[in-house]
This record gives structure tokens, C-alpha cells and sequence, in this order.
């Protein structure tokens, strides 16, 4: 039996982007190896920043943990095996607001808006995530082939905690309280200008304009460009 036809343990979804596990108690995504890489319309799809997606991800829920009250789920561990980067948590049990009648979803953001507003008192003068590094909002990456950012840090801390992909599917609720268990996806979470956490939630589908909206990711890209460092050895400094 090849192992195409063998069925990974616990394995409930692949996309072009990750594989994801659910095993009881706990939750596993990865990153796709090379030779998992899946074939679209536009020809190979190669995820970018596949390994540190996740791994901004696992710190930025440890410090939204070590830091806030906001319900996120608990790191267990990640880690790199063959090619392939592991971020292990705990199982949310719930409902995602995106599947609850408009009703109850506006009982949900009435909650949201007091998880974002702690958020906003996590302040940095660095951009990017706890360990520095940046990983622009989805709707801002996909405008630039730029992976690597060295930014030059503010004065003084103008930046706030930004979750970055607020959509109403990363929002997992108490199907009985409507009370928030977990928000999840935190992979391009960092510290950004405020206006970089569109309310998304407002709203069924992705973290990017649809229907008529003001298309922000322009202006954000041109400001990550205007931060961008000039100094030869790319020194980050200290807040």
C-alpha cells in the first residue's frame, strides 16, 4: 500500500496552504512539505512563509496568553520535523460565529470589541510580531514578493497588538452563552499602526475587500515601505 492511500491519523482537511489534525484534545497544523505542494490555475502553488506563519504564530499566542485575558487556545509545542513546521494546541470546542444567525453574531461583536480593545493596550515601538519578525497582514502580502522585512523602529510606542485576520471564521463561540471560547489564527498577528485591524467579523468571508469595500492594502504596503531601514547592517535599535 503506498503511503497516498494511507490515511495520516487524526488528518481532517489539506489546503494549498497547511494540513490540519484534530486528535481528541488536540489540535495540529503544519506546513506542506515540497512534495505536498498542490497544483492551482495559476500553476504550482508554493505557500510563502509557511514555516514562519506558524511559528509567529505559537509566540504570538503565548504572549496574547502571558499577557491578556483574551480566550486563545494553549500552545502545547511546535517544532520542525523533515521539512515540515508543527503547531500543536488545544481543541476548541465551540461554534464559529460565522455559522450563528445575524441576531446572535451581533451579541458576539459587542464581546470582540472588548477583546480588541485590550489588545490595543499591547504597545511596541517595533512592527511585527513578538520575536521581530513580519509578517504582513494576507490582504497586504499578496500585493509584494517581499518576504523579508527590516523596519526601522518609532520613538515611542505607537504600535498596538494587531490579531490581523479578524473574519467571523476565526471567532469560536459557546453555542449556548454566545460568549467567545477562543479566538484562533493568530499567523499574522503582530504589532502594527492600528488601522492595519480591519473589522473583518462584521461580515461573512475573507480578511480582504469584497463587494465595493475600501481597498486598504495599498496604503499599508506604501507604509511598510516608508519604514523600511536604510542603514547598512539593518539594525532594528531598542525601543
Amino acid at each position: 500500500m503506498s503511503a497516498k492511500q494511507i490515511q495520516e491519523e487524526g488528518c481532517i482537511a489539506t489546503t494549498f496552504e497547511r494540513k490540519y489534525y484534530h486528535l481528541g484534545s488536540v489540535f495540529i497544523k503544519r506546513s506542506l512539505r515540497p512534495n505536498e505542494f498542490r497544483t492551482g490555475y495559476r500553476g504550482l502553488h508554493v505557500p510563502r512563509l509557511g514555516k514562519e506563519r506558524l511559528m509567529n504564530e505559537a509566540e504570538s499566542l503565548q504572549f496574547i496568553q502571558q499577557h491578556t485575558d483574551i480566550p486563545v487556545p494553549t500552545v502545547h509545542c511546535h517544532f520542525e520535523d523533515d521539512g515540515a513546521y508543527y503547531l500543536i494546541t488545544e481543541y476548541i470546542e465551540g461554534v464559529s460565529m460565522s455559522e450563528l444567525p445575524e441576531g446572535q453574531k451581533a451579541v458576539v461583536r459587542e464581546e470582540l470589541e472588548i477583546q480588541r480593545a485590550k489588545l490595543k493596550t499591547l504597545k511596541s515601538c517595533r512592527l511585527g510580531g513578538p520575536s521581530g519578525t513580519v509578517i504582513p497582514p494576507y490582504r497586504v502580502l499578496r500585493r509584494t514578493e517581499t518576504d523579508n522585512w527590516y523596519l526601522r523602529p518609532s520613538s515611542h510606542d505607537e504600535y498596538v497588538f494587531c490579531h490581523n485576520d479578524l473574519s467571523q471564521q476565526n471567532i469560536i463561540v459557546y453555542p449556548d452563552t454566545l460568549k467567545i471560547r477562543a479566538i484562533i489564527d493568530w499567523e499574522y498577528a503582530g504589532f502594527f499602526p492600528p488601522r492595519f485591524e480591519y473589522p473583518f467579523y462584521n461580515r461573512l468571508g475573507p480578511s480582504s475587500a469584497i463587494n465595493g469595500e475600501v481597498d486598504d492594502s495599498l496604503d499599508l504596503l506604501r507604509f511598510l515601505h516608508s519604514e523600511e531601514a536604510k542603514s547598512v547592517n539593518r539594525d532594528r535599535g531598542s525601543c
